[in-house]
């Protein structure tokens, strides 16, 4: 198996959001062209529960696989049930993945929280795109190809977070790609820019994102790119266009070793108060 063909990873644990993540996770593949990889991670058990565990796993997997069929047929699906803690095993079976798919909830945890503790600790710590998929959501069909929308910043570490936007972006034809970038005086200011000159700064701001996607046009001239340069913090955008978009793509800061402390601010807003799937990219 190549970097090209690596798995889309689709967590259940029986959850109505776990199901919904993986109906998304089987459609991404088949638009990418990718295998399906479905994964049940068992707790881990006594001795003399390990059997009917296992049972229960392989019964929940079954009916992902049937599930699976029925929604991208011909699609290549496969079946893990390792036993460790549902973000360890993620993050463990990440280092050989295209992304994972998890539910914003499963069967734990409280209902009143808008994303799950082992969500947020795996899009915190995978080795790859993590994709947070909430529940709820219609789609019209008929409307035609939602957005892609990326929060980038103008600097290097845009850099994944921009392919990965522009690759969900070709995958779905006739979608634009949403490139939104938060700038502050003080953000001018720190890059060299315009320091007293709001309009400078805005037009700086606009030159930035033209530099970003400049090489990437040639790669990707099927996909239309619309830049939204933002004064102030994205998130808000970010979070109001997730509503309607495909998919929403941010970037995870380096070094998160533990519950949350991977994720940037505007990451962190945007996955955990979205109304639609949300990508989180180590960058």
């Amino acid at each position: 198996m190549t970097a090209d063909d690596l798995p889309v990873i689709a967590a259940v644990d029986g959850s109505a959001h776990s199901w919904e993540a993986l109906d998304w996770a089987a459609g991404e593949a088949a638009r990418r062209g990718l295998p399906l990889l479905i994964v049940h991670v068992r707790s881990r058990a006594r001795p003399t529960e390990e059997g009917k565990g296992l049972r229960e796993a392989e019964e929940l997997l079954a009916q992902a696989v049937l599930r699976t069929s029925r929604i991208a047929p011909g699609l290549p699906a496969s079946t893990s049930t390792p036993r460790d803690f549902p973000s360890a095993a993620l993050t463990s079976l990440s280092r050989d993945a295209s992304m994972v798919v998890v539910g914003s909830r499963g069967l734990g945890g409280f209902r009143s929280l808008m994303i799950g503790s082992d969500s947020l600790a795996t899009a915190s710590m995978a080795r790859c795109p993590v994709v947070v998929v909430r529940t709820g959501r219609t789609d019209d069909a008929d409307a035609g190809p939602a957005d892609v929308v990326a929060g980038v910043a103008a600097d290097e570490s845009s850099g994944a977070v921009l392919d990965f936007a522009f690759e969900a972006a070709v995958a779905r034809p006739g979608a634009r790609l949403r490139l939104v970038h938060g700038w502050t005086m003080f953000s001018s200011m720190l890059s060299g820019g315009p320091v007293f000159d709001s309009e400078a700064a805005a037009e700086a701001a606009d030159r930035a994102l033209a530099d970003l996607t400049r090489g990437r046009h040639e790669r990707y001239p099927q996909v239309d790119v619309v830049p939204e340069p933002v004064r102030g913090s994205a998130s808000r955008t970010l979070v109001t266009a997730s509503a309607t978009a495909a998919l929403t793509v941010v970037g995870r800061r380096k070094g998160g070793e533990s519950l949350g402390l991977g994720l940037s601010p505007v990451a962190q807003t945007t996955v955990t108060h979205a109304l639609g799937p949300v990508a989180v990219v180590p960058v």
